[in-house]
């Protein structure tokens, strides 16, 4: 698992209960494995196709810093499939696991396109 960027929990992304808010974490890693995605493949057309389940393991809260784990699980024609991991960076606990993220490339009339790439390459 390549760990990409962190995120320092802060008073606006915590939900009624004081704890970070699911949909900011989805959100955040969305787009970290979005831009991810876009390096592999060498194109900024990239959509995301499917996020298979999400495992929420354990919680954040204000002043916790996170990480957003991600790693290649395989290449296909037109698309891309990530796994993802989010962890505290102090303590080490996974906070959320996600088996599969895919996304694809698109061409100019936005349909799938094939890629190209077949290795993962080193960012």
């Amino acid at each position: 698992m390549n760990f990409h960027s962190r995120k320092w929990i802060k008073p606006e992304d915590l939900n009624p209960n004081g704890s970070l808010f699911g949909g900011s974490l989805l959100r955040w890693l969305d787009e970290e494995a979005a831009i991810y995605a876009i390096g592999q493949l060498g194109s900024l057309r990239v959509v995301t196709k499917l996020i298979s389940e999400i495992n929420f393991i354990s919680s954040a809260r204000q002043g916790d810093i996170i990480e957003l784990g991600l790693t290649v699980v395989s290449f296909g024609k037109t698309s891309i499939t990530l796994r993802s991991e989010v962890r505290n960076l102090i303590t080490r606990k996974t906070i959320l696991h996600i088996d599969r993220m895919v996304f694809v490339h698109v061409g100019e009339d936005g349909m799938p396109a094939p890629h190209g790439r077949t290795q993962v390459s080193v960012l």
